[in-house]
């Protein structure tokens, strides 16, 4: 199989999806890997570490998206490159499709079959591509809304972990999972007062468990929600449901009775975000205040560290990928369910139910695309 890997466009996105050390995989396994020239220099790799373990380089992505039967990439398709698209075409990638009709209307149609990393599953449950990126975005969400505070970007002015005789900052965190329990540990490592609410009591045993009572955790309720938000410094969302848009937990009328300067991090913004005020930013221009409040709402966190996430990404990506070139994206997809439910859009169909339940198509089970 032709394997391409252009070179990713969206704002300030330094991933690449496809690492030499992953190339030299597909490579070895048969297959032929066209890498867009200066793909990997985000994340330290020239093109002759690329050309060494067994790609081609080619100057454009037009060829790469005219000539290659799987496309890899970091992040979704900017609109540019789905009119390259075609019939047939396999693209596998982060998707997040739930908030973003326009790119569902593309993706449907250009006829390809479109593989979302982020809604492959694992036998234990989780969503193990996701996993990686949410890990370094919650690390990254206490580091970014730690800078937030400072007084020179318009917040408090409040250090997380304080001094002695100056009481830490208040955190609180929304969802305990995989985001809010990388951001709470990153938290506490420095210091702070932090909170997490969460509606899974199992998952609050864990987490008290993993911390001990330095972590403080409240069954999430909407009064809990308003109560704790109004009295944070830092505020980090970081709820999901699979596939779905993100909940709005916090709402506009909120915000005033927050404490001015304070900072929303706002992790789910790739699934439309879990505040009704948030809305995509990018690293070149990460924040902006509603109300008193700084949001930061980078919908591509992870690409800021781009080689710790591209190297963590590949990790995950890299068998699934090697399955679909191996045996063609029916056979793969057939032999194993867990990632037939990456499977987002096919042949001009919805393929995943919360994505067309939240943007109104019909719902075609995979199963039957695959026949």
């Amino acid at each position: 199989m032709l394997i391409g890997v252009p070179k990713e466009i969206k704002n300030h996105e330094y991933r690449v999806g496809m690492t030499p050390i992953s190339v030299r995989e597909a490579a070895r396994s048969g297959h032929s890997v066209w890498v867009q020239s200066h793909a990997g220099e985000g994340i330290g790799a020239s093109d002759a570490d690329y050309e060494k373990a067994g790609a081609k380089i080619i100057p454009s992505a037009d060829e790469i998206f005219a000539k290659a039967d799987l496309i890899v990439k970091a992040k979704e398709p900017q609109a540019g490159e789905r009119k390259m698209l075609r019939e047939g075409q396999i693209l596998y990638t982060y998707l997040h499709l739930a908030p973003d009709p326009e790119q569902t209307k593309d993706l449907v149609n250009s006829g390809a079959i479109c593989i979302a990393y982020e809604t492959v599953t694992s036998a234990r449950g989780g969503l193990p591509l996701l996993a990686p990126m949410s890990q370094v975005a919650g690390r990254m969400s206490v580091q970014s809304g730690a800078h937030c505070l400072e007084k020179a970007q318009g917040g408090r002015g409040v250090l997380l972990g304080g001094v002695p005789g100056v009481a830490p900052a208040k955190v609180v965190i929304l969802g305990g999972g995989v985001v809010g329990t990388n951001a709470a540990a990153m938290a506490l490592g420095l210091g702070a007062d932090v909170t997490v609410l969460e509606k899974s009591t199992d998952r609050m045993e864990e987490l008290v468990a993993r911390f001990g009572t330095q972590l403080k955790t409240l069954y999430s309720t909407q009064g809990a929600v308003e109560d704790e938000c109004a009295e944070a410094d830092l505020v980090i969302g970081g709820v999901l449901i699979p596939g779905a848009a993100a909940p709005k937990l916090v709402t506009k009328k909120m915000l005033p009775g927050w404490k001015k300067g304070s900072v929303l991090v706002d992790v789910a913004i790739d699934q439309g975000g879990c505040a009704e005020t948030s809305k995509a930013t990018t690293h070149a221009n990460p924040t902006y205040e509603v109300d008193g409040v700084i949001h930061y709402c980078v919908a591509n966190m992870p690409g800021g560290v781009a080689r710790t996430s591209t190297y963590a990404l590949n990790n995950v990506t890299l068998p699934f990928g090697l399955a679909i070139a191996n045996k063609g994206w029916k056979k793969a997809l057939s032999d194993d369910a867990h990632l037939r439910n990456g499977l987002n859009v096919a042949g001009g169909k919805v393929t995943y139910k919360a994505v067309a339940d939240d943007l109104g198509y019909a719902y075609v089970p995979a199963e039957k695309v695959l026949g």
